[in-house]
């Protein structure tokens, strides 16, 4: 490895020595997921919207990535002094919803993988829908990853005010995950993430620890009580156009 790219690839300075701290519960499942795209996409871009100053690009470098991480303007500033841009990373100035992030994207031909953990439950509904087709129509072959509050908790979320810079405006139960599919005829599957084996310490449902969430995930009544954690997958582009013209 050459001086340049361990330096791209070391956490940066002031975050402490070494790759950056792996992320408990639903963070380790879209990590995961990542991993596991990239697999098949070593150069494919990874689009994390909303990371705020998360270091996922540190935790999940393999080398041959780019990524992407889309924030808004004043949050931006702020992550660029402190996270500078590199050759294979940099920051996106730009709001989830103003769709021009996605022509930041230079060659989604190599793979795309979104990351929206905590940003599609803070969307109206209509918001959520456009953006998936948006990433279905851009995206071919690519796939995103999300997490949601079940419906009752959203609304509770709601009701309550919510915690943090917005409230939470959509909930989604596992029973309606097919219905995902419907925003855009380019979705040819949507399926929940299980929970990621993990040290005892790390927490993932509820702050149980995670050797527990396996158990818990699978009784029913508990599941129905956890948010979850969904990737939706883009046909390839071949594939997305024979199902456009389906439905035109």
């Amino acid at each position: 490895m050459t001086e340049s790219e361990r330096t791209e690839s070391e956490a940066p300075a002031g975050w402490g020595a070494g790759p950056a701290r792996e992320p408990s519960g639903r963070g380790r499942r879209v990590d995961a997921a990542v991993r596991a795209y990239l697999e098949r996409h070593p150069e494919a871009t990874v689009v994390a919207l909303g990371e705020g100053l998360g270091t996922g690009f540190w935790r999940l470098d393999n080398g041959r990535l780019t990524w992407l991480t889309v924030v808004p303007p004043e949050t931006a500033a702020a992550r660029r002094m402190l996270l500078p841009d590199g050759a294979r990373h940099r920051t996106v100035a730009c709001a989830v919803t103003d769709h021009g992030w996605l022509d930041a994207v230079r060659e989604p031909c190599r793979g795309v993988v979104v990351t929206a953990p905590g940003v599609l439950m803070r969307l109206p509904p209509p918001a959520v829908r456009a953006l998936l087709a948006a990433c279905a129509e851009r995206f071919p072959g690519g796939v995103l990853v999300f997490d949601a509050l079940p419906r009752w908790a959203a609304a509770l979320a709601r009701r309550a005010g919510g915690r943090g810079p917005a409230p939470v405006r959509w909930g989604l139960d596992r029973a309606q995950l097919p219905r995902v599919a419907g925003a855009h005829p380019g979705i040819v599957a949507v399926r929940e993430l299980g929970p990621v084996p993990s040290s005892p310490k790390c927490t993932a449902v509820g702050g149980l620890p995670s050797r527990l969430a396996g158990p818990v995930h699978r009784l029913p009544v508990l599941r129905a009580l956890t948010p979850l954690v969904a990737e939706v997958r883009f046909a390839p582009a071949r594939s997305c156009r024979r199902a456009s013209s389906a439905v035109s």
